[in-house]
């Protein structure tokens, strides 16, 4: 499944046009971006949690020259899944 037709699932079950149904769906993954690169933690009740976890600096290796690098701290997205969610995977 790709964000088209993540729209057009969104736009039958909510009984609203695929115009609608695309605003609605970028409105929601705007705000989530926005609000996990804040820092910001996003808890969906039965489906999960979105924030941003901090990477510390480590030393990696080139798998090419076997060269040891060091690889730079970083922030990532990242996402947990609710319990319903996981139930309703694992049926």
């Amino acid at each position: 499944m790709n964000k088209t037709d993540l729209i057009a699932i969104v736009s039958e079950k909510a009984d609203i046009s695929k115009k609608d149904a695309e605003k609605a769906v970028n409105a929601m993954i705007d705000a989530i971006i926005e609000n996990v690169a804040e820092g910001q933690e996003i808890r969906i009740v039965g489906f999960g949690t979105f924030e941003r976890h901090e990477r510390a600096e480590r030393v990696g290796c080139n798998p090419q020259t076997k060269e040891k690098i060091t690889i730079r701290a970083s922030k990532v997205p990242a996402f947990k899944a609710g319990k319903a969610f996981k139930d309703a995977v694992d049926k």
